[in-house]
């Protein structure tokens, strides 16, 4: 293996090793493997430039260029000009993953879920840098430099990892880089001992300066191993005997009651991370209590963000700007005089264990009393911990509004207003046309928009025939709404997505919320609220009542008294005074009776305390085995129109390559190179002559290449070492064979056009030997096959018979 080739190997070993860091930050390794194949492929391309040769600033753009390929084709191939190139709307929808990506990294605990986003992000990431990494330690030559994006890599895993991404992934790293920087050492050492190693030469005559006998430069490969995993030792054993290092980079994560680490911490800073896992959890742990003066909290959903942003991919909370908490929340959006409302107070007191960035509040909060560092987001109405504030262990009250509108205020809801109407009925082109399809059929005959929402709510929970199962495959995107409509069944992620989804259709303004159902009512009067609680549910826009609650999941939480058929609301009821403080510590007992078996919490039968519990991770990327092959084709694809050029090049190096030192040898490389001028002429369009002798056949191609005077000598030159092979008795030895040969091509090349360059270069004339060679080889194997014994006289014996038979 060449130097170089080792270089790009443990280049490519280093960013994998490096990108290791990052394995524990997200779900699944599937990711890895994606990053691995365009690693491969980007290195492979490389490796092909670099040996054409290119110069290094095109061996760079070729990289870029595969890459940017190679990530339209994975991350965008619907958007791409036939299905790879990047046009415009590719180049949109990369943007818009990147934006997402960045949103959701700042947004999900780890690990985090491997969105579409995160996922190019993350792919993305490794991919730039293994570029940096293999054009300075192999394109540059340089490894020491290659070190600095390795630990850019490494840095960034090491801060999203809330206290170091652990010594295992620093181990890794480290050993990556020390590879990479002892293949650089070994080859230049190698070229030292070409050098300086004629003094002792093996009996083929070639220099031993590496053959690892007597001390040469393979001795000091050896001892540069052994300098470099001493340090590597020193590096990691010393901090740990440093008193004030125990807390660094090699340090504990933590003693569990901080994000990410162990212990018993609730990470869910995203409330649909874990939203699966947590509805099949056969324990419901606890994550707050609280007391309410509300005479009915069946309707008291403790609702934490709203996502009102669907991508195609996923539904996402937009971004927007953040201001100070105010005293009193400003009234909510399109909530009208005349619909009755009710204030409340709420006591609320968070578990030490449950830390995340959004408040849980009764919706619509007008007041919040709270410690801490919080950020109010006015249009989801919601609080956002600031500088790593979180909910855990957090003591709160409340006071919010009980909105009780009528079934005719809300049949008589007008128009909203357009901009609220453009940004919430919004949905990508990615939705399949069933939705829409199935949303009309269903709602046909609705009179407003009050009748559809009604509508859409009744077939999802009872009309529909669908069943709530937790098992199934999580997922938000379009691809996802589709399956669930398919199959009918899901839970409270599919039921309310796919309404909200349905009713943007239908020109709803549509939106998602995600929060807790009220919980369970304990014997002090005080209600319980555990992990399996977690809820997601529609919120539906009317003007003059605002957003509005839905409940599609069957046996999941409470109908709302204004959607269900002749059912009175009355006026405002007097409130009960609100508990004078905060709720008591959470208990440790869980809320679902401990008679419930973990198939009836599944299926939704053990009251409202068997409430599920955050998360929706997207849709499965691509499978590698496809991803794989796609990349294989591209490849394939790519250099289909390169092989010309390649075997030009390899043809090339072999010819003007150093040979052996007989006099045999020395007449095979006058030939070589004079086959390669002669080739290298037939590239730019002068065509050879076999009948014109060696002398008469270089002055044609100084006449008509136009060679201005070195490269007519240099011609002249390798035509007469020719002629001393071919008739000298004793042929002279000719020297500078390859530098006139590489002279001859750039004389030609200088005077050449524009067009003629170019095709000499991607599409060389000459290259028709490789169709002659194939040839001349198939004929020699049928001849050899005909010419083998018993062969021959089964050939006449069939001849024999054709004849007499006709």
């Amino acid at each position: 293996m060449s130097g170089r080739a080792r270089l790009a190997l443990c280049a490519f070993a280093a960013t994998l090793l490096g990108a290791g860091a990052l394995l524990p930050l997200v779900e699944g390794a599937g990711w890895l493997a994606q990053a691995a194949l365009l690693l491969a492929a980007q290195s492979g391309v490389g490796a092909l430039a670099r040996r054409v040769p290119l110069a290094r600033s095109l061996t760079i753009a070729c990289q870029m260029l595969v890459t940017l390929l190679l990530l339209t084709l994975v991350f965008a191939r619907d958007h791409a000009l036939f299905g790879l190139l990047p046009g415009p709307q590719a180049v949109m929808r990369l943007g818009e993953l990147l934006v997402a990506g960045g949103e959701d990294i700042g947004t999900y605990a780890i690990p985090a879920p491997m969105t579409d986003g995160i996922r190019l992000v993350v792919v993305g990431g490794v991919v730039l840098v293994g570029l940096a990494v293999d054009a300075l330690a192999v394109t540059f030559r340089s490894a020491a430099p290659a070190g600095l994006p390795l630990l850019a890599l490494y840095s960034i895993a090491a801060g999203l990892g809330d206290g170091g991404t652990g010594w295992l992934w620093f181990l890794l790293a480290a050993s990556g880089y020390l590879l990479l920087l002892l293949a650089e050492g070994r080859d230049r050492l190698s070229q030292w001992g070409r050098v300086f190693g004629g003094a002792r030469r093996s009996p083929g005559g070639l220099s031993d300066g590496l053959s690892g006998r007597g001390g040469g430069p393979a001795a000091s490969v050896r001892n540069g191993r052994r300098i470099g995993v001493l340090a590597l030792g020193i590096a990691l054993v010393v901090p740990l005997a440093l008193p004030a290092m125990d807390s660094g980079l090699l340090g504990s994560t933590g003693g569990g009651n901080g994000r990410g680490g162990g212990g018993g911490t609730i990470s869910a800073v995203n409330p649909l991370v874990s939203l699966k896992d947590n509805l099949n959890q056969p324990e419901n742990r606890e994550v707050m209590t609280y007391r309410t003066n509300a005479q009915d909290p069946r309707d008291l959903y403790l609702r934490i963000l709203s996502l009102d942003e669907f991508n195609g991919s996923e539904w996402r909370s937009s971004t927007r700007r953040l201001t100070d908490v105010p005293s009193r929340l400003p009234q909510p959006t399109g909530l009208g005089r005349d619909v009755a409302v009710t204030e409340i107070r709420t006591n609320i007191s968070s578990s030490p264990s449950y830390q995340q960035d959004y408040l849980p509040l009764p919706y619509p909060a007008s007041e919040v009393s709270i410690e801490g560092r919080w950020r109010y987001e006015p249009e989801g109405r919601t609080l956002i911990g600031d500088k790593g504030q979180n909910t855990g262990g957090a003591q709160y009250e409340v006071s919010s509004l009980i909105v009780e509108p009528t079934a005719a205020q809300l049949a008589a809801a007008g128009r909203p207003p357009q901009k609220l109407l453009q940004e919430y009925t919004q949905v990508p082109d990615s939705l399949p046309a069933v939705v829409a399809e199935q949303a009309e059929e269903i709602t046909e005959g609705s009179a407003n928009a009050y009748e559809r929402a009604v509508k859409l709510q009744s077939w999802f929970a009872s009309e529909g025939g669908f069943t709530y199962n937790t098992s199934v495959s999580s997922g938000t995107g379009s691809s996802a709404i589709a399956r669930f409509l398919r199959d009918k069944e899901g839970f409270c992620v599919h039921f309310s997505f796919t309404m909200a989804a349905m009713a943007r259709t239908l020109d709803i303004p549509a939106r998602v919320a995600v929060g807790f159902t009220p919980g369970t009512l304990q014997g002090d009067g005080s209600y319980s609220v555990g992990l399996r609680d977690a809820h997601a549910w529609p919120e539906l826009y009317f003007e003059g009542v605002g957003w509005t609650r839905f409940e599609p999941t069957p046996s999941r939480g409470t109908t709302p008294t204004y959607t269900l058929p002749e059912t009175p609301t009355g006026g405002p009821s007097d409130p009960a005074q609100p508990s004078a403080g905060a709720s008591a510590a959470p208990s440790a007992v869980p809320s679902a009776p401990e008679s419930c078996s973990p198939q009836m919490r599944r299926q939704g039968e053990c009251g409202e305390s068997a409430a599920p519990a955050p998360v929706a991770p997207t849709d499965g990327g691509t499978p590698a085995s496809t991803v794989l092959l796609v990349v294989l084709g591209a490849l394939l694809v790519l250099l289909l129109p390169l092989l010309p050029l390649l075997w030009r090049t390899l043809a090339r190096n072999r010819r003007l390559g150093s040979g052996g030192r007989t006099p045999a040898d020395a007449a095979a490389r006058v030939l070589a190179a004079w086959q390669e001028v002669t080739d290298c002429a037939w590239d730019y369009g002068i065509a050879p002559d076999e009948s014109l002798t060696p002398r008469k056949a270089a002055a044609r191609i100084v006449r008509r290449g136009g060679l201005d005077i070195m490269a007519a000598e240099a011609v002249h030159r390798i035509a007469g070492a020719v002629e001393q092979v071919l008739y000298a008795p004793e042929p002279r030895p000719a020297a500078g064979l390859t530098e006139d040969a590489l002279t001859v091509r750039a004389g030609l090349d200088a005077s050449a056009g524009r067009g003629a360059r170019l095709r000499a270069k991607l599409a060389p004339r000459s290259a028709v030997r490789v169709v002659w060679a194939v040839s001349d080889r198939w004929a020699s194997l049928v001849q050899r096959w005909t010419d083998r014994p018993g062969r021959g006289r089964w050939s006449a014996r069939w001849h024999r018979l054709s004849r007499q038979h006709g």
